[in-house]
């Protein structure tokens, strides 16, 4: 798995050793409550490590991936995802599937700016490798990640049930 740095960030593949701050990222309501369709938080550092070999599975994939978002001092500031985006039950696809990307930060690293710029890199990156379309998902009442949205310059589409078998706010960026 690749990692990738900016001026600020570094995002690199999750390892145990990140286990204690997954469980304190994920354990804490106010960052897990709009994630997936039934959130809910984290609760062992067993079920951290977990998380962290199906991460890995995923970061396998030359484009796909899960990273830990860090700045250069080591510091560990939230997760970033980009992945095949689960569709609702009754949904299906003709194509490939479609590649969401997300992102969750600790509460100490909200409003630096940190969800944008480790989304542009990991998006300018998928892009260089061939990705022509990305989406986000996100919840209605998910305001700050709207906003990662447009500061990316995602085109909005509107409320779908497409997804997640929820009803969420679907972004789109497009290639260049």
């Amino acid at each position: 798995m690749r990692t990738l740095t900016s001026e600020r960030l570094v995002l690199r593949p999750w390892e145990p050793a990140d286990a204690d701050f997954l469980l304190d990222l994920e354990g804490r309501w106010e960052v897990v409550r709009h994630l997936g369709a039934a959130p809910s938080t984290m609760t062992s550092r067993d079920e951290a490590l977990a998380s962290i070999h199906r991460r890995r599975a995923i970061s396998a994939h030359h484009v796909h991936g899960v990273w830990l978002v860090a700045d250069h001092d080591g510091r560990r500031l939230g997760n970033l995802l980009l992945k095949p985006v689960p569709l609702s039950t009754d949904e299906r696809t003709d194509g490939p599937p479609e590649v969401e990307v997300g992102w969750h930060l600790h509460p100490d690293a909200w409003g630096h700016g940190y969800a944008t710029e480790a989304a542009r890199m990991i998006l300018d990156d998928a892009f260089a490798r061939g990705l022509t379309r990305v989406v986000a998902v996100v919840h209605p009442e998910n305001t700050a990640s709207t906003a990662v949205c447009r500061r990316l310059g995602m085109r909005h589409l509107g409320p779908s049930t497409r997804y997640m078998d929820a009803t969420l706010e679907v972004f789109e960026l497009v290639a260049p």
